[in-house]
């Protein structure tokens, strides 16, 4: 893949991560899944490390 292709690749995933604002607090990965709690909730899991938080 050319070097430019890469920038371009990481200037969108710096952007969306940005937008989301969400980051695990445990591992600091963006890679985020918003989840349903029990009872109703809102919860959060990291993909990444597997950390849960709400």
């Amino acid at each position: 893949m050319p070097a430019s292709s890469i920038g371009e690749v990481g200037a969108l995933l710096a952007a969306a991560e940005s937008a989301t604002g969400l980051s695990c607090p445990s591992c600091g990965s963006f890679h985020v899944a918003q989840v349903l709690g029990d009872n109703g909730g809102v919860s959060y899991v990291c993909t990444a490390c597997g950390h849960s938080w709400s």
